[in-house]
């Protein structure tokens, strides 16, 4: 198995490139196919050239990370399409080792966006006026209409904050009961996050079923996994006096083990649902929002609200509460203490689970999705206060929404950077975190 993920990690260092879909867009996204599409390096040299496919699709692989641009040869489109956007060449864009990132060009009969970008107010190319559609390149949506203006773009950012902050919100809960009942940081708990993704991804594709099958089975499976590594591993560990520094380095271990176990299975590259790959959004006045993000913003906060209920108004969650605030106390009063961790990580896996699932659906799945939202995850439990689950709420909905406002200001690669300012700049006023309490410090 070493030898294997070690091939596999080094595959994973050679392929990067791009990808896409063409579409018809004004014929029902019916695939055009035989249309040439070049990459050029930041010297304007070819590096690769191929055509779409007979469902449209194509892949460009490049021979190192750096800077490209993609570029479609409009001469080779069938007659009568063009460019929605009016532009058959990409800026140039950044690729890294083993990424092999969207470069969309939309397909019609007219062209909705004319190329002015470099003469327009940079306040009006963050909007979406309501005759043109842009692509996302990050999750491959096309947003039409609605939320014109400087209102209008900042409606969109605050609710994609949210909307990513609520995605945030579901993992940073599990994350923080952990750490609430076992006092265990969780270097793994991003690799849960991924087998979400993963589990969703297998059942779809492998199995056929419908995401909508796959989505909830998924669930279930993160939260099996997570009561299963409770049941025959980290409570032998409590079992035995393991030291949480010691926890802490091994949580490590099984998180390089899970990543490149995912990756050796799955492969390198980002991997799409069958269903829901690409939508068009709703105009919802102060904002655009495709249908799949509605919904899963619906689940998450059925989601959060049912913890939140569970903590405050049933047994298992007044002694889950009990655990976390002294857990030699609430064994003497006679609850299970080893029984109470194992509904955490059994509820912390499933709401992982969930979150990978959720993100997936916009983003697709890769074997490091999870450890690259793990820092993310990790702001918003200590901003909102260690082991507080509504503390990790509100810290994950403040760190989504300052992720996408920073934006404003800077590359979209770097938004993370935002989110992580922010938790600095609270920590120094009030470093317990929003809702920790003092004694917590430390």
């Amino acid at each position: 198995m070493l030898v294997g993920l070690g091939a596999s990690a080094a595959w994973a260092q050679e392929e990067q490139g791009f990808k896409g879909v063409l579409e018809n867009k004004d014929a029902g996204d019916e695939p055009v196919s035989g249309v040439t599409l070049t990459v050029f390096d930041a010297d304007d040299k070819e590096v690769a050239s191929t055509e779409s496919a007979d469902d449209g699709s194509w892949e460009l692989l490049v021979p190192e990370p750096g800077e490209y641009r993609v570029e479609l040869d409009v001469s080779t489109l069938p007659d009568g399409l063009v460019v929605r956007t009016g532009r058959n060449a990409t800026d140039l864009l950044r690729v890294d080792a083993g990424n092999v990132r969207n470069a969309l060009f939309p397909l019609g009969t007219t062209v909705n966006q004319p190329d002015d970008s470099d003469t327009a107010d940079p306040s009006s190319q963050s909007t979406t006026p309501e005759d043109e559609c842009v692509v996302d390149e990050e999750t491959g949506e096309e947003i039409c209409g609605g939320g014109s203006g400087v209102l209008g773009m900042w409606g969109n950012i605050i609710y994609n904050g949210l909307h990513f902050g609520l995605i945030i919100g579901l993992a940073a809960v599990g994350l923080s009961l952990i750490f609430g009942t076992m006092g265990l940081t969780n270097f793994s708990h991003g690799e849960l996050v991924t087998l979400g993704g993963a589990f969703t991804y297998i059942i779809n594709v492998s199995f056929g079923l419908p995401v909508l099958v796959a989505l909830p089975a998924a669930v279930i499976l993160g939260g099996l996994f997570g009561w299963v590594q409770d049941r025959y591993f980290w409570g032998w560990l409590r079992r035995r006096r393991t030291g949480l520094v010691t926890m802490m380095i091994i949580s490590i271990g099984v998180a390089l083990m899970l990543r490149y176990l995912i990756n050796y299975i799955m492969g390198p590259n980002t991997e799409r649902y069958t269903d829901f790959v690409r939508q068009s959004s709703i105009d919802l006045g102060l904002f655009q929002a495709t249908p799949k993000k509605l919904i899963v913003d619906a689940i998450a906060i059925v989601a959060v609200v049912t913890v939140g209920i569970v903590l405050m108004y049933t047994r298992a969650g007044k002694a889950i509460r009990a655990v976390a605030d002294n857990p030699s106390l609430a064994a003497a009063s006679g609850i299970n203490v080893d029984q109470v961790i194992r509904w955490v990580w059994t509820a912390g896996g499933a709401l992982a689970a969930l979150a990978g699932a959720s993100l997936a659906l916009e983003r697709g799945v890769k074997f490091d999705m999870g450890m690259q939202l793990l820092l993310l995850i990790f702001a918003a439990v200590v901003l909102g206060g260690l082991g507080t689950a509504f503390g990790a709420i509100l810290g994950a909905l403040i760190i989504g929404v300052f992720t996408q406002i920073s934006t404003i200001w800077i590359e979209p690669q770097l938004k993370y950077v935002g989110g992580l300012a922010v938790l600095i700049v609270v920590l120094l006023i009030r470093p317990q975190g929003i809702l920790g309490r003092r004694e917590r410090i430390g």
